[in-house]
Parts: C-alpha cells; sequence; structure tokens
C-alpha cells in the first residue's frame, strides 16, 4: 500500500479526510494524490441550463481553485510526496476514474451536518465500480489512529477476504486486532482461517464470536464498536447491490450512515 488517493473538495468532511489521509500516508511512507473535484451544479430549468449553470459551474470552479492554494500551501509543510489532480463533474465517476494505480481511496461516509454532497453515495458506487479499497472517515474525525484498537468484521464472504487482504499494511501496525465473526447463518469460512491468513503476515488476532440473531450484523457492530474503544473496522462491502442495501438497511449502509470511527471497505 503505497498510492493513496484522497478526494480534495471544499465540504465539511475535508479535514478529516485530509488528516487520515497524512496519517497514513506517512505511516505507509507513500504517495499522496489529492483528486480535487468541482462538481457540477444540479439545476432544472431552461434557463438554468444555460446562463445560470454556467455562473455556478465557475462560481464552484473559484471554490474549488481557493480550495487547492490552501490545501497546496499547508501540504508544502508536511513531511510526504504528494500530487495534485483537477476534475469536472460527480464525486463517484471522477474518484473511479482517478484510482486507476492507487491503492487506497479516502473519502468520507455519511455527512451528518450536511446532506450534499452525498457522501454515503459515492462511496457506496465507488466500491462497486473502482475495484479499490476504501476508507470512510466520519466528518468529525482526527485522523485515523492506526496503533490502535481494530475490528475486522468477518462472514467468510469474498468481501470480508477482500477487505482483510487490502488492509494487512494497515493492520501490521495496530495494537491489537480483534476478529469479529457475527453469525447470522451466513458464515462461510470460519474465523480460525482468517486468524492463520493474518498469523502469517506477523498480526495475531483474537477471535470473538457474536450472533446477529434478532438485532442484525450491524447493530452487533456498531455496540462492539463503541464498547470496545476501537478506533477503525475493517469489512467487507456491498455484498449486496446498492438499492438492496438501500431498501434493507444492509450493513454497508448502515455504517456508512452511523459509524463513528473510520470503517475500511473492499467489494
Amino acid at each position: 500500500m503505497k498510492n493513496i488517493l484522497m478526494l480534495a473538495h471544499d465540504d465539511a468532511g475535508q479535514e478529516a479526510r485530509f488528516q487520515a489521509a497524512l496519517d497514513i500516508t506517512r505511516a505507509v511512507e507513500g504517495h499522496l494524490t489529492c483528486a480535487d473535484v468541482a462538481i457540477l451544479p444540479a439545476l432544472v430549468g431552461d434557463y438554468y441550463s444555460t446562463m445560470g449553470e454556467a455562473v455556478l459551474i465557475a462560481d464552484e470552479r473559484d471554490r474549488e481553485a481557493a480550495n487547492r492554494d490552501r490545501l497546496e500551501g499547508r501540504l508544502a509543510h508536511e513531511d510526504i510526496q504528494w500530487s495534485w489532480l483537477e476534475m469536472t463533474g460527480d464525486i463517484a465517476p471522477c474518484i473511479t476514474d482517478a484510482a486507476g494505480l492507487s491503492d487506497l481511496i479516502i473519502l468520507n461516509r455519511k455527512l451528518d451536518s450536511f446532506t450534499t454532497p452525498d457522501m454515503r453515495g459515492a462511496a457506496e458506487e465507488i466500491l462497486l465500480r473502482s475495484d479499490k479499497p476504501l476508507l470512510a472517515v466520519p466528518e468529525d474525525a482526527n485522523g485515523i489512529r492506526l496503533n490502535g484498537r481494530v475490528i475486522v468484521a468477518w462472514d467468510g464472504s469474498l468481501q470480508a477476504s477482500a477487505a482483510l487482504r487490502a488492509a494487512v499494511p494497515l493492520l501490521k501496525l495496530a495494537i491489537s486486532v480483534i476478529l469479529l465473526e457475527i453469525d447470522d447463518g451466513s458464515v462461510k469460512t470460519p474465523a480460525e482461517e482468517a486468524a492463520s491468513y493474518l498469523s502469517r503476515h506477523g498480526i495475531r488476532p483474537i477471535i470473538r464470536r457474536e450472533t446477529a440473531v434478532g438485532q442484525g450484523a450491524a447493530a452487533v457492530l456498531l455496540k462492539e464498536t463503541s464498547s470496545r474503544a476501537i478506533d477503525y473496522v475493517v469489512m467487507g462491502g456491498m455484498s449486496h447491490g446498492r438499492l438492496i442495501e438501500a431498501l434493507i438497511g444492509g450493513v454497508t449502509h448502515k455504517m456508512l450512515s452511523e459509524s463513528p470511527v473510520p470503517v475500511f471497505m473492499a467489494h
């Protein structure tokens, strides 16, 4: 894990993304790419589709130019390698296009204080389309404590396996790794096999088992995260399609809506 891609955009979650990106880039001695997306306005009507739209696009680009100046000024004083990429469009397709050689994408989970931009929707779409792991941070996060306590949510699925493998470089830095097997009747591969995999990378996890009967896997995961003072969570993402996740309140949708800590996901 060397190539980190962060969404740069002047919104409520940017500082949290920025601090997490700095923490991870330093820890892995990697390279940070800031993809600055000027988001196209969603407008209706003949006037707005012509003159009004042009004005709003110009305003958005001016804001992002000022945002670039501020962040580049701060990056100049950081001890990391970095580069800047300017894009115009919607977050999910822009970040997906920029992610080709990235090892990790840093975004927010759902923003709590604003409805726009739609970070949860962008995160779900990027997970499905980019084939890259994603770190989704709460908008009030102050970086990510990589030498802390981590929960790896395990159900034996392909998505959980992908997340586990992708997170190994970060899990090596943790003081404690808990393999949390949440039994909802669909566990395909026991947690012992995941523990053996991690042990070959020098990681010695603790296995815990909880049942999801009557409360749902997301509720179990959120409870364990809070009660055990967990610093971040690793889990498979989007086991179902986006529509099903939204309709039934899947684990990915729930964690992107409510997780109090950063969530590392892979599809």
